[in-house]
């Protein structure tokens, strides 16, 4: 079984992407802070990580770094538009995709199963 990640403190935007994936049948376990993300993926090998670049406290490069180290998942960033240095920091540290989250949004049902069945390739 598949499983993908999410890194987010944001309770709504946590339940709207939860939301997607369970009417896409993928299983989405959301985590609070990186140190449990990175928990998490070590323990589950997940096919794909959906990243808040914006959450406080994410330090990207060593996320990213840890997070390929756990079978290749695909990494899916999404953060605030304005903030180009974040998003831009994330795809060098080797993101897969970086989106702005409204862009992740729009993006979310369509794609979805799509960034699930990238990862470990």
């Amino acid at each position: 079984m598949n499983v993908g990640l999410l890194l987010s403190e944001d309770l709504i935007f946590i339940s709207r992407i939860a939301g997607t994936a369970q009417l896409l049948g993928l299983t989405l376990k959301s985590k609070r802070t990186p140190a449990d993300l990175l928990r998490a993926a070590a323990a589950e090998a997940p096919a794909c990580v959906l990243l808040d670049l914006n959450h406080p406290g994410l330090a990207i490069d060593e996320v990213v770094a840890a997070l390929k180290s756990c079978g290749t998942p695909y990494l899916v960033g999404y953060g605030s538009h304005v903030d180009a240095a974040t998003l831009k920091r994330a795809r060098e540290a080797g993101t897969d995709l970086v989106l702005p989250r409204s862009k992740f949004v729009e993006e979310l049902p369509t794609e979805l199963a799509g960034w699930f069945a990238k990862g470990g390739k």
